[in-house]
């Protein structure tokens, strides 16, 4: 499962409100590359794929890709907002090494593929 905290929820309702496509779902991801070895990936689709795992959240649809979900199960998205903006973080119990910026990440089973930095 993937979850949202109270700001992410709210942050992500207020941007499907402003994207005003009531298809739209919350689709989030991971690719090789990065520092660490894979990247996070967040943003809107409208079209699900075979092997998807859909979740539910105040009445938010969240959708994981089947080949990420392994890496980002019993992830939890949160939303800051700070004097300098505001921006997602993803806490990502799978992760044992992340890169300095927080967006790339290794687990203990798979390393991914690293991209010099």
């Amino acid at each position: 499962m993937i979850t949202l905290t109270e700001q992410a929820s709210s942050k992500v309702k207020e941007m499907l409100q402003e994207e005003n496509n009531p298809q739209l779902f919350l689709r989030v991801g991971v690719q090789m590359g990065g520092c660490s070895g894979f990247t996070y990936g967040m943003g809107w689709d409208e079209e699900l794929k075979e092997g998807d795992h859909t979740f539910e959240q105040d009445g938010i649809k969240i959708v994981v890709d089947k080949d990420s979900y392994p890496y980002i199960r019993g992830t939890e998205i949160d939303y800051k907002e700070s004097m300098m903006g505001g921006g997602f973080s993803i806490h990502n119990p799978n992760a044992v090494a992340s890169c300095g910026c927080g967006s790339s990440f290794r687990t203990a089973a798979d390393a991914g593929k690293p991209e010099e930095c």
